[in-house]
């Protein structure tokens, strides 16, 4: 399992980039992996306001469908639309390429709530 030490993670499987108030957000390896190959990802709208904790995102696979949940509140300034056509980028690069949106945090306190990648780690074992 690709766990990058530099990002932080949720209990729910969402991963976490920190740059200054921006967050970038996506789904782990260990997530997307779990879930098979997915066949469509329905990503929030830009400028949508989100509340840590709640379901922002779905993704469809051949097996299941699985709710995303934001990690931090904020406003979402960008998403991935590559992810949208091209789902399957998701599986293939969940930590790169397949990245979900991006958020302008309104509370980067909520950053000290999600774990390390050893605590996730140790969870999903």
């Amino acid at each position: 399992m690709n766990l990058p030490s530099n990002l932080s993670y949720t209990k729910s499987h969402e991963w976490v980039k920190v740059s200054g108030s921006v967050a970038r957000v996506g789904v782990t390896d260990f997530a997307q992996h779990e879930l098979t190959d997915i066949v469509f990802v329905e990503l929030p709208k830009e400028n949508s306001v989100l509340a840590a904790g709640k379901n922002c995102v779905v993704l469809e696979s051949v097996k299941t469908a699985a709710d995303v949940y934001s990690p931090v509140s904020g406003r979402v300034i960008k998403v991935n639309s590559k992810a949208a056509e091209a789902p399957e980028v998701v599986n293939h690069d969940p930590y790169g390429e397949g990245w979900l949106f991006e958020v302008e945090m309104s509370n980067s306190n909520e950053i000290d709530n999600l774990l390390t990648a050893a605590e996730y780690e140790q969870m999903v074992k």
